[in-house]
Parts: structure tokens; sequence; C-alpha cells
């Protein structure tokens, strides 16, 4: 044996004890995914952000050539299955669905049972959308800043409703009543369908929804758009003013989707994930199915996901100070 051919074996020795027996399991186990991944979504089946879901995962799956299972976890607002995902295997087999509810809970709640910055890794941004404020035809504002009159004028007569204490529907709202400085009375509900049906009856006067959710209705008149709770106007949604035009500044709240794993996972099951969302967000089929959600698609690296749930969490949690919200 020469003096070269010994010296690598050395060499590969060294790095072998350096390594150790989980670094060599690691870099000889099977290559990931092995085995089928679970997805949890803690919203109901059916529901938009489920649907959403179960899209990308059908997607995710074909161009991983894996078996991706749904598994929704559901109840508190999302905490449930936030929390269970929280103590899962980090080992990239446990994978959570995330949207604005995420953050709005754990800001929300003191018993959420999970932190979403200390206790997840974020995986991949996968788009942002605003909601809509929607009144009651009957409600005699046409505008938002009619809206914003009446509920000057008559404070505490007017209500709006929502999927519950700390849900965004709920935290928006009053990101408004702190903004605009009116008083418009929080009435909470187990689910945004709930509350929807009275909104469209009008034992509620206004709420917040989903584009997507709410656009039939407002095509058929059966509530008014007053207003968009984004920077800037929606595309499906171009004659409907935002926010910030109608004289409620400092109020862009946005819902946003992505995929965040337990702390710990490792990096390289991580980058994989996030280079396969990205393959899958470039899909034609993918981009006009988020595009008929009202969504822009925010593809990019872990980091993008985590500075907007950082973002967001510090953003309700100030507004839960200021306007000393009692949420439990």
């Amino acid at each position: 044996m020469d003096r070269s051919r010994r010296r690598t074996l050395h060499a590969l020795a060294a790095v072998a004890l350096a390594l150790g027996p989980a670094g060599i399991g690691w870099a000889q186990g099977p290559a990931y995914p092995s085995k089928p991944i679970r997805l949890v979504v803690p919203f109901p089946p059916g529901a938009g952000t489920d649907t959403v879901a179960r899209f990308v995962a059908q997607r995710l799956g074909d161009v991983m050539k894996a078996t991706i299972v749904i598994d929704n976890k559901v109840g508190a607002g999302g905490a449930i299955g936030a929390a269970d995902v929280a103590k899962a295997d980090a080992d990239g087999y446990t994978l959570l669905f995330v949207a604005g509810p995420f953050t709005t809970v754990a800001a929300a709640s003191k018993s959420a049972a999970y932190d979403p910055v200390r206790q997840f890794a974020p995986v991949a941004p996968i788009a942002v959308s605003p909601l809509v404020f929607v009144v009651n035809p009957d409600v005699p504002a046409k505008t938002m800043r009619e809206f914003i009159a009446l509920a000057r004028r008559e404070p505490g007569k007017l209500n709006y409703g929502s999927a519950g204490p700390g849900s965004i529907n709920h935290l928006a709202l009053e990101l408004m009543n702190a903004r605009a400085g009116t008083v418009v009375v929080h009435i909470p509900y187990k689910g945004i369908a709930p509350a929807t049906q009275d909104l469209l009856s009008g034992q509620i006067q206004a709420m917040t929804g989903t584009v997507s959710a709410t656009l039939p209705y407002i095509a058929e008149k059966k509530v008014r758009a007053l207003a968009v709770t984004g920077a800037r106007r929606a595309p499906l949604l171009p004659d409907v003013p935002s926010w910030q035009e109608e004289g409620v500044p400092d109020a862009n709240v946005i819902n946003y989707w992505g995929i965040v794993a337990p702390a710990g996972t490792p990096p390289a099951v991580i980058a994989k994930l996030n280079a396969e969302v990205g393959h899958v967000l470039a899909l034609p089929e993918v981009k006009e199915r988020l595009a008929r959600e009202g969504a822009e698609i925010i593809a990019g690296p872990p980091e993008r996901l985590g500075a907007i749930v950082q973002t967001d969490l510090e953003g309700w949690k100030k507004l839960i100070v200021e306007a000393k919200l009692s949420l439990e």
C-alpha cells in the first residue's frame, strides 16, 4: 500500500471517529423520505386552509415521490394541532401546515401550549392574502369611511363576528377599533361558518373573511365589501380599497400559509423540503389555484416564513397590550 493511499484511509477513519455512530447512521441511512410524511392541518376538513393544504400536499407528494398523509387535528383555534407537532419527533416525518391563527392564537392565549418561534423550525413559505371587511347590506354605510363615522357616532351599537377569541378575524377587527377609534362589539363564534350565517341573516353587522370564501356572497350582493385589510388592493377585488386608503392607518392584516417542522429537524431535511415546495409553487396549476384564493405566492427560503411568523406574533402581542384586550 503506497503512502498516499494510507494517508487517505487514515483521513477517512478520522472523519468516521469524529462523526460517531449517529453521524455514520445519518450518512448511511435511507434517503429522506423513506416513509409517509404526516402533515397536520389544525383546521376542519373542507375549511379553506384545509383545501389549500391538501392541494399543496398532493403536488408535493408527486414531486417528492412520497406519501403525504393529511391529519386534521382540530380545536382551540388551531392550538391543538400546533401543540401536537411541537412535541413530535424532529425527523421530518411530522410537519404542520400553518396559517394566520398560528400566531394570533399564540399571541392571545396564555394556554396555547406552544411557542411559534421557539418550538418550530420554518420550512417553507407558501402564500399570503389579505382579509376582506364586509357588512350586512342593511348597514347604512356604503364605504369604510362611512362605517367608521357611524361607529364613532354610535359606539357599542354595531357588532362584528369572528371564528372565536384570538382568531385572526377577532384581532383584525380589534386592530381596526384601535386604529380608527371605534367601539364595534365582538361576538365570538365556534368557527367562521356560523358567524357568516349570522352576518347574512343580519344578526351581526360586520366581519372579516378570506377573499375566496367571501367573494360569492359579495357577487350575489348578500354582503357589501368595504375594504381589504392588506396594504394594497386585492387582485380579485380591484374596486375595493384597502384599509390604508380608507383612513385606517397602520393596520395591515394578512393571512399567510406555510409549512413548519418541530424545532431541531435536521437542516438537510428542511433544505430538501424547502426546495421541493419551491418546485411545487412554480407549477402552473398551483399558481392558478392560489390565484383563485386571492393569494400571492411567496416562495423563498425558510427564513422568509420565520420572519413573517416573528413579525406577526410581535405585532399581535403589542396590540393586545395596547388595547388592553382580555381574551381568556
